[in-house]
């Protein structure tokens, strides 16, 4: 694994928020919004370690956009330990960020920075804040401390209420393919994007999904270029993975839209109107949080089994 975090994509926005930072004009309340998996953490990420190693011994190397992920700056970004970072997201046994979690954020804000820098609150998922969340923060970004600054993370898939965004100053976030490429070739220290059935190269998936993928079809014994939705699809049903694989569990709506997609014009046996069947069962399934073994079992009968 390399020793160096290394910024794909997202280059001019970067270089935009640095020339604001050197004419002291940073904006003190940030929207990043994009699509899930391009990389918005990680922007964050080299963003702070670029910010607070500028005035100190730390380095970070702007021709390259990489840093050192063994610095101790970098370890404390990383560990959520900085004495001048606090970031919040949703806890694991929560569906919200709920509003302690803001309170907390408040205190925070109220105490005095450590070595007189500037602090910053970076909230993940904004769409997730509750009513009463939400509005406890609002109170906090529209008279903001005095060095104190928030940038907002959201998945663009996911609407956020007007009134936080309207305080914000917003970026939008995207990669290009030829960026999605190197990112998922940096990640494996080799050419794998090449390796990957065609059934799962467009321009809609991310490098942290083409990732998640081959790490997955290796871990299970399939090879990357031969198996194709259908394939994958029937591994998932056989070995009842939609219940214990959190990759899978994540992206079980795309693995459906994926099938779909290739075989709505290519089988006469495949209609829109059963397309329309699957995914309003689909999405019953999820809304009252039901067993999908009967799903996939007809799902597997219908349109898997020859």
């Amino acid at each position: 694994m390399s020793e160096t975090s290394k910024l794909f994509g997202h280059k001019t926005l970067f270089n935009n928020l640095i020339y604001l930072d050197q004419i002291e004009k940073f904006p003190n309340k940030i929207l990043l919004n994009g699509p899930k998996g391009i990389g918005k953490k990680l922007f964050v990420s080299h963003l702070l370690n670029y910010l607070y190693s500028k005035n100190n011994e730390q380095f970070y190397n702007l021709n390259n956009y990489e840093y050192n992920i063994n610095n101790n700056l970098s370890l404390l970004i990383s560990s959520n330990s900085h004495a001048n970072i606090f970031k919040i997201q949703k806890k694991k046994d929560k569906k919200i960020i709920d509003i302690d979690q803001i309170r907390e954020m408040t205190q925070f804000t109220n105490q005095t920075s450590f070595n007189n820098e500037r602090k910053f609150i970076i909230i993940e998922d904004i769409n997730l804040l509750g009513i009463n969340s939400a509005n406890a923060l609002l109170k906090s970004i529209e008279e903001p401390n005095n060095k104190t600054y928030y940038i907002l993370i959201n998945n663009s898939e996911f609407k956020i209420l007007e009134t936080i965004r309207s305080r914000c100053l917003e970026f939008k976030l995207s990669l290009n393919n030829s960026e999605t490429i190197e990112i998922v070739n940096y990640y494996f220290n080799s050419i794998k994007y090449d390796d990957i059935n065609l059934d799962f190269i467009n321009n809609y998936n991310s490098p942290s999904f083409l990732i998640s993928l081959v790490n997955f079809l290796e871990n299970n014994d399939l090879s990357l270029k031969e198996c194709n939705i259908e394939d994958l699809l029937g591994h998932i049903i056989k070995n009842k993975l939609y219940k214990s694989d959190e990759f899978i569990k994540e992206y079980l709506n795309l693995f459906i839209e994926l099938f779909f997609y290739k075989n709505i014009n290519n089988s006469k046996n495949i209609s829109f109107k059963i397309k329309k069947y699957f995914y309003l069962k689909f999405s019953f399934v999820k809304k009252y949080n039901l067993d999908f073994e009967s799903f996939f079992l007809e799902f597997n009968d219908k349109l898997l089994s020859e």
